[in-house]
């Protein structure tokens, strides 16, 4: 990398390669398993953002190697998103698109490197989180009137009550809350 200009041949081929990667991350395959634009705004400029960041370090010599690297992602990691309760998956997402723009913007190595590299991220994604490798449940909590079928030899009526209520496969089930007075328990249901 030139030390003298900024933007050189370098930054725009990490740049495109960090803006694929992040297409094929958050537009399909983050989208395709949660349907949910939610956080695209987030995850784009936060990865746009450490990539000019760790970038314009790296060119000012101001950051030198892995180590501070890494320390700048810890320091990002540090954020808490205080306005909006985040999932534990989301908040993953969060530090995949960080790491990324750190590894695009500031990894030695030749082009097809970094490539495979973001390939290989990509690839663990899609086959842990998109059902690939082990099936995605999902949970939901419900609350539910009535107390005739939280016996645990009942479970199977309320399990099949649930079923035809929402119409979820739901594999499983767990009261989190029984309020005796009003009738009613909060319930977590597990399915597919």
């Amino acid at each position: 990398m030139e030390k003298g200009t900024l933007f050189t041949e370098y930054l725009l081929i990490r740049l495109c390669i960090n803006t694929a990667t992040m297409v094929l991350l958050v537009r399909y395959i983050y989208y395709h398993i949660y349907n949910k634009r939610d956080f695209f705004f987030t995850f784009y400029l936060i990865n746009f953002i450490v990539f000019l960041l760790a970038y314009m370090l790296n060119k000012s010599s101001a950051f030198v190697g892995m180590s501070a690297a890494f320390g700048l992602l810890a320091a990002f990691s540090l954020l808490r998103f205080r306005t909006e309760s985040m999932s534990t998956k989301d908040m993953t997402y969060i530090f995949i698109v960080m790491t990324l723009g750190l590894i695009n913007s500031s990894m030695d190595g030749q082009y097809f490197e970094i490539i495979g590299i973001n390939l290989m991220i990509l690839t663990a994604v899609y086959f842990v989180d998109g059902g690939r490798f082990m099936r995605n449940q999902k949970t939901k909590t419900l609350e539910y009137q009535g107390l005739e079928n939280i016996h645990p030899e009942k479970q199977y009526l309320l399990i099949k009550d649930l079923k035809e209520r929402t119409g979820l496969n739901i594999q499983r089930i767990s009261i989190e809350h029984i309020d005796l007075i009003k009738e009613r328990i909060e319930i977590k249901i597990y399915y597919h």
